[in-house]
């Protein structure tokens, strides 16, 4: 059985509508609708934008989701995954992939949460950074013990664990991990302390969105980020959609349970193809992964 899964922050690119664009007339159609919906040419920078262009909060969300969204539209009906989960942003190219979101309404939330995320990262600001080779319970414990806020945030595979919150308070921590025999503690370069509780304004405000959003039964289950189970209950989808964004990103756990469940095979789609399948190849090299790029 094969599963779908979608990137997050991180997975952009220089010229990455370029691939999409070599597929045919309809990824330019696509992406002309959602600068006329955005209100700015997000596909220039998709095309043209430097790093740092890219790099942007309020361009980045938009432009992997665009990404990841109309690469699976371009497969049409050979895009058919038992299961699908995306890695935080990810989740909601999902959900729009499988049905549970419109093309427009999707990017309309993806919109919403990436500005809500700039600004909350501008109101209580904070950084993340990733520890390497060390125990997660460990991590946990110096971020429970640590002064300040600080909290796991993406459980990404064995022995790397990104945390999250105040800056002084990651400094703090990263130095007690590195003490406690952590390979690397390394700072992110990222716009705020994401999937932390200084991210709390941006929760109140996408929630909201949210609500007030239709959403369908998907046509497949979706593993979500903060509790790593399968869902089809709108209300449970929307509940989960919301906590994830001062949650943790349960990401070994998520692709643990698909191999319970009995997925042999995953699909990243969008992005390079290779940020999800390099954790996955960490969680179990026995599974099998391809790319849609």
């Amino acid at each position: 059985m094969k599963a779908a899964v979608f990137p997050g922050q991180g997975a952009q690119f220089v010229g990455m509508a370029q691939s999409l664009l070599d597929l045919g007339a309809q990824a330019k159609d696509l992406l002309d609708q959602a600068d006329d919906l955005l209100g700015f040419s997000v596909s220039e920078i998709m095309l043209n934008g430097s790093e740092e262009d890219l790099k942007q909060t309020r361009v980045t969300q938009p432009a992997i989701f665009l990404h990841s969204v109309i690469r699976a539209r371009l497969e049409g009906d050979q895009f058919h995954p038992v299961a699908v989960a995306g890695h935080s942003l990810g989740e909601f190219s999902a959900l729009t992939a499988v049905g549970a979101l419109t093309f427009e309404d999707g990017l309309r939330l993806v919109q919403r949460r990436a500005e809500a995320m700039q600004q909350a990262g501008e109101s209580r600001p904070g950084t993340m950074a990733a520890i390497v080779g060390l125990d997660d319970a460990a991590v946990e414990g110096i971020c429970d013990s640590t002064p300040g806020v600080v909290v796991a945030a993406n459980y990404n595979c064995p022995g790397q664990l990104v945390i999250s919150g105040e800056f002084a308070a990651i400094d703090a921590a990263c130095a007690a991990c590195t003490e406690a025999g952590a390979r690397r503690a390394l700072k992110l370069p990222v716009g705020g302390a994401f999937h932390s509780p200084l991210m709390a304004s941006a929760r109140e405000e996408l929630e909201q969105a949210i609500q007030d959003t239709e959403f369908r039964t998907p046509r497949a289950k979706i593993y979500q980020n903060v509790d790593a189970r399968p869902h089809i209950d709108i209300d449970t989808i929307r509940k989960n959609l919301i906590a994830q964004l001062t949650g943790p990103v349960r990401w070994t756990a998520s692709i643990q349970a698909m191999i319970k469940d009995g997925i042999t095979e995953v699909v990243e789609v969008g992005g390079k193809g290779s940020v999800l399948r390099g954790l996955i190849r960490k969680i179990d090299r026995e599974l099998a992964t391809t790319a849609l790029t």
